[in-house]
């Protein structure tokens, strides 16, 4: 017997040692899955873009901010959801190419605790934030929220199933998006009970089955964080029969895309028009 008493007090230890790291996991959450870039970072004042400063409000009332680039000429309006390491000031670039080479209105915004927009993120908060958008982009352009095109990036293009199976959509274009949350996390943290434990889920895959008008969605195999695997498990999951996948091996989860993407991009915008 006294042989076991060693061991069960390294069984104890392990075990407190495990128990210490899955509490500190689940206070860290928040800081791991909005890794918020500082608001000092990007580009606040972009030349050349003539942009309007946007104020609107969640439906708890937090107070957001984002950009609304209009287009003389818009073929189609765009709200663009981004994705969880970068806000607005990273994306006038991106905004001015899609509004001249596509003719698009576009905006974008911040959910609650990024860039100037107040608060705190959760996932609740951030769904809520981002129909918020729809709705502002919605009304401001005379549209109702189901004729407006969505595009997110990663956790953003989450957000945009969201909204497409609430709302609805003209079109929804997923780049590098998951089927859920917590599938990415349960494949980089195969030791933690993240399926149990995860607060911010995004459960993209079972929101998807609300929507089936068109849907292009893009994935890259050099993709280290979103595994290609759980894309493609999340376009499978669509009902919709109007629906493209794009698929390249060299494109990483922050590789800018190739020219021939925004092809892709303003072919699959001209085939929503008649839906």
């Amino acid at each position: 017997m006294k042989i076991f008493k060693p061991l069960r007090r390294i069984l104890i230890a392990v075990l407190s040692i495990y128990v210490g790291m899955v509490v500190m996991m689940m206070f860290l959450e928040t800081t791991m899955v909005y890794p918020v870039p500082p608001l000092t970072s990007g580009d606040w004042n972009p030349k050349g873009l003539e942009y309007e400063d946007v104020e609107f409000h969640s439906a708890d009332g937090t107070r957001l901010h984002g950009w609304f680039l209009p287009h003389p000429d818009p073929l189609a309006t765009l709200l663009l959801c981004h994705g969880n390491g970068e806000h607005v000031a990273f994306l006038a670039e991106e905004m001015e190419f899609l509004s001249k080479r596509l003719k698009l209105n576009v905006m974008v915004f911040d959910y609650r605790g990024y860039g100037k927009s107040e608060g705190t993120p959760f996932e609740s908060g951030v769904l809520a934030d981002a129909e918020a958008a729809q709705r502002w982009l919605a009304e401001r352009t005379g549209q109702s929220p189901d004729d407006l095109v969505l595009l997110g990036r990663s956790l953003g293009g989450a957000v945009c199933v969201h909204l497409a199976a609430k709302h609805g959509a003209r079109g929804l274009i997923l780049d590098r998006t998951f089927s859920s949350l917590v599938d990415v996390a349960a494949i980089h943290m195969r030791w933690l009970p993240v399926r149990l434990l995860m607060r911010n889920r995004y459960p993209a895959k079972t929101w998807i089955r609300e929507y089936s008008g068109p849907l292009l969605q893009i994935h890259g195999a050099a993709d280290q964080i979103v595994p290609i695997s759980l894309g493609r498990r999340l376009f499978d999951s669509s009902p919709s029969t109007q629906k493209k996948w794009i698929n390249s091996e060299s494109l990483g989860h922050n590789t800018p895309w190739p020219d021939e993407y925004y092809d892709e991009v303003e072919a699959f915008i001209h085939s929503t028009r008649s839906f």
